[in-house]
């Protein structure tokens, strides 16, 4: 993506993505070869009047080499002055954009999955912290790269795989548009019109059933389900992921039971997990089975006592771009707005009312896996009993 395109793009994510405003300071969290888009990007935040951009470079290669040679005891160190750069920004209610992927999908191959799982940078804590203080508006975007386009066309040379990948992109961030700021409000008006449908049912659960799933999870009194983009303390709304075809909310930590099967693979920092299969009990997973990669999730379940919980429920229909692709992508930003899905770790206080606040489920991790096709089946539950199709072969019902 260059030229015109690329300015496009950048424009793009400055103004309807993070909704760059006057006098902000800007963090853009990047791996070195997305330095293009960073710098595009740069130039429209300051033609909004930003005060500085700041370009947080993250090497994953250097991830990887820490992964193989440094003790393995240390890799959940994580240097002070990380933290304090996000924080410092959440502190002048500045912007975050970040930049995906920042680890290329299959680099940790090879690496002991267990060993993998337990560096979690360039994610950290306090990036849940400075989310539900709602003190920046942000932005997650994405950036193709010969590395991470091989992995999605493995059939291709990597430069025809880089140029199918970057076709893809503009076709899914909607740049094919004439106006792609304006199809990006109407797509998230129409998403906040499906939250706001879904929240006013109430429901006290929701039930998936499909081949190898069979899982109902509840819902707190006030979850409410949002879509389309959020508004922080300032009143400044953003889109946090272009391109989004979801609508969430946070369910009841404590309350899921059964057997769920990804539908599609999910990458963990690296590590590529393929054909997931979970169990829950209360809430809790109590089994974590792969085809391939379970040691890197496993480890990652355990950081801390809600790390096995659920933070997410998403619902993604049929009729969105990403899902009628057919293509998986190995990127969380792009498969779970293919497929509805869900979140272990930390979740979005936005999610549900003031007095369920302390309710949800805290922890350092965030983790989507997709769960979510044309043959898997959402019911809603009511606390009477009643029962409402959400969703049928990907048709919204409701």
């Amino acid at each position: 993506m260059e030229g015109q395109l690329l300015e496009r793009y950048a424009k793009l994510v400055a103004e309807v993505g993070a909704n760059i405003q006057p006098d902000q300071q800007v963090i853009v969290i990047a791996a070195p070869s997305s330095a293009p888009l960073v710098r595009a990007i740069a130039v429209e935040c300051f033609k909004r009047g930003a005060k500085f951009v700041d370009p947080w470079y993250f090497d994953p290669y250097v991830k990887r080499i820490r992964a193989l040679e440094a003790n393995p005891d240390t890799l959940e160190f994580v240097p002070r002055w990380y933290p304090k750069r996000l924080l410092d920004i959440s502190e002048a209610h500045g912007s975050r954009i970040s930049i995906s992927p920042n680890t290329p999908p299959g680099l940790m191959a090879g690496v002991d999955p267990a060993v993998a799982g337990r560096d979690q940078l360039p994610s950290m804590r306090e990036g849940f912290e400075v989310i539900n203080a709602k003190t920046t508006n942000w932005c997650v975007v994405p950036w193709a790269t010969e590395a991470w386009a091989t992995v999605v066309h493995p059939d291709l040379d990597p430069p025809a795989a880089l140029a199918k990948l970057n076709d893809e992109l503009v076709y899914l961030l909607r740049l094919d548009e004439p106006d792609a700021a304006a199809a990006w409000r109407e797509r998230g008006a129409q998403l906040q019109d499906v939250g706001a449908r879904l929240t006013e049912h109430r429901f006290d659960a929701l039930r998936f059933e499909g081949p190898g799933t069979d899982l109902t999870i509840g819902l707190l009194p006030t979850s409410r389900f949002a879509g389309g983009g959020s508004t922080n303390v300032d009143g400044v709304r953003s889109i946090s992921n272009l391109p989004t075809e979801e609508v969430f909310t946070a369910p009841d930590p404590l309350r899921a039971d059964g057997v769920v099967s990804a539908t599609k693979p999910l990458d963990v920092s690296g590590v590529l997990v393929r054909g997931l299969r979970v169990r829950f009990e209360a809430g809790r997973v109590v089994e974590i089975e792969a085809d391939s990669g379970a040691e890197a999730l496993r480890a990652r379940c355990a950081k801390d006592e809600g790390a096995s919980r659920l933070g997410e429920l998403a619902l993604v229909d049929r009729e969105g771009r990403i899902g009628k692709s057919g293509i998986t992508y190995f990127s969380t930003l792009l498969d779970e707005n293919a497929a509805s899905h869900l979140a272990l770790g930390g979740a979005y206080a936005t999610s549900v009312g003031d007095e369920d606040r302390e309710r949800i489920n805290k922890s350092a991790i965030h983790i989507d896996f997709m769960i979510g096709a044309d043959d898997v089946a959402v019911t809603g539950l009511h606390a009477d009993g009643t029962e409402v199709p959400v969703l049928r072969g990907g048709t919204w019902q409701i």
